[in-house]
């Protein structure tokens, strides 16, 4: 629905007012109350703007009446009493100005406008309906609020055929589109959603959008090959197209076309177009891909030097995980930091680093980064853990020992973490030649697993 500017027309009104309705034939002779009415219909409807402007409906409510007990002929004062009773709520008595301001000018767009917003607030849309066709006559653009009329009461047929009427008129909107779109699926009437999308590739073959959209469709609607086909027939018309790999890669997978996937995979993530969510899908699809096919590796290896230098901690991680899988965990190690920088407060990242240190010999950066996260995360056990294995790596079993006697307390009903913990301090009491209590703690540990 159009929202006009009544400013210029109320202003232009109130010169035209005096003109209209008080203007004399030069023969007749005058009247000597004239002046007075003319002065006093000009300061009540002045009064009125005036309250309507400050909010006081109510009060320009009163303005309006006393003008139209002067002189009731002129539409905009209903048009303008309208406005102020929805404002005070008093919808029955709105309506029935507005309608007395369309009778007395049933051409005037803004009027019609008026009503017709009136009526859709109060979700009275068979009303609405019969308004809109009115403005329709005076503005074609209204005809994409009758469809959505349509669309609201359910007759989408009538909804399909004025988009379609919009769309040969003006060309495809994404507004349009939605709705359409919309109609169809509360249809169920996918054989004329795919054939309204087959006929805008025909009509306009260059446009990439109307190939993406249909392949989606036949997709969904499990007709993979036709998708495929759609997909081929657009990298034909539009090779330089990287969204078509996005559908490409996956169906060149499903029929053991290799070198085609993985090549579009590469395009796909290398792509600038391409956002870092889809890449994403695409890449996890490719590690899954290399791992039941490790010949492919160098390919992935390849990918991921590009991709390790992108800001999407997802991909970072997805490709960490791999390099665990593969018991390369330096290579691990480096993407976990790099998606840590992008995540700081990432706990199962921060973790995975930690241990990764432990388990890679670098027993001093373990020490200083799960002391740092103690401060930050004082109730984690893993934290007191870790930090008590470094030490002791470190050679500095006091400290581990007692590090790890404070994040004893911390373990919950976890008979693997105790037992961690208990071994830990046995090897600190060790170091530091306390052999009953190493002892003590040895035989806890036993002592779970024993019972487990």
């Amino acid at each position: 629905m159009k929202y006009k500017n009544y400013i210029l027309f109320l202003f232009l009104g109130l010169l035209l007012i005096p003109q209209i309705n008080y203007a004399q034939d030069v023969n007749k002779i005058p009247d000597d109350d004239l002046g007075d009415n003319e002065d006093e219909f000009q300061e009540y409807f002045y009064e009125a703007l005036k309250q309507k402007g400050i909010e006081n409906y109510d009060r320009a409510v009163e303005a309006l009446l006393k003008c139209i007990k002067l002189d009731g002929s002129l539409p905009v004062l209903y048009f303008e009493l309208g406005k102020s009773y929805n404002k005070l709520k008093n919808y029955g008595e709105a309506e029935a100005a507005l309608k007395k301001a369309v009778n007395k000018s049933p051409s005037n767009e803004w009027f019609l406008d008026e009503l017709y917003g009136f009526y859709t607030e109060q979700k009275d849309y068979d009303k609405a309906l019969k308004t809109v066709k009115q403005l329709v006559k005076y503005h074609p653009d209204y005809k994409e609020d009758l469809a959505s009329l349509y669309f609201r009461i359910k007759k989408y047929d009538d909804a399909l055929r004025l988009l379609d009427e919009l769309d040969a008129d003006y060309g495809i909107s994404v507004a349009r589109d939605v709705m359409r779109n919309r109609i169809y699926n509360s249809t169920g009437r996918k054989k004329d959603q795919i054939k309204n999308l087959e006929s805008r590739i025909e009509n306009n073959p260059d446009k990439e959008s109307n190939y993406l959209t249909l392949i989606f469709r036949y997709s969904e609607n499990n007709q993979k090959e036709k998708a495929f086909k759609t997909a081929k027939k657009l990298l034909k018309n539009n090779p330089n197209s990287q969204l078509v790999h996005l559908a490409l890669y996956k169906f060149y997978l499903d029929d053991n076309m290799a070198e085609k996937a993985i090549e579009s995979m590469k395009i796909v993530v290398k792509s600038t177009v391409i956002k870092p969510k889809s890449k994403f899908k695409v890449l996890t699809d490719f590690v899954k891909f290399v791992k039941e096919n490790p010949k492919y590796e160098a390919d992935l290896v390849e990918v991921t030097t590009i991709v390790g230098e992108s800001n999407n901690s997802k991909t970072l991680l997805e490709l960490g995980q791999y390099y665990l899988t593969r018991k390369n965990k330096e290579k691990a190690l480096e993407y976990f930091e790099a998606a840590l920088k992008l995540e700081s407060n990432n706990f199962k990242v921060l973790q995975n680093v930690l241990l990764l240190y432990i388990d890679l010999e670098k027993y001093n950066l373990a020490e200083k980064k799960s002391s740092e996260l103690l401060e930050q995360y004082p109730a984690q056990p893993l934290l007191y853990l870790i930090n008590g294995v470094a030490l002791n790596k470190l050679n500095k079993p006091k400290q581990a020992v007692e590090v790890l006697d404070t994040g004893l307390d911390y373990v919950i009903d976890d008979n693997k973490m105790q037992i961690d913990f208990y071994n830990e301090l046995s090897k600190g009491y060790v170091l530091l030649n306390n052999t009953i209590k190493a002892k003590t703690f040895s035989d806890k540990a036993k002592q779970i697993e024993s019972t487990k």
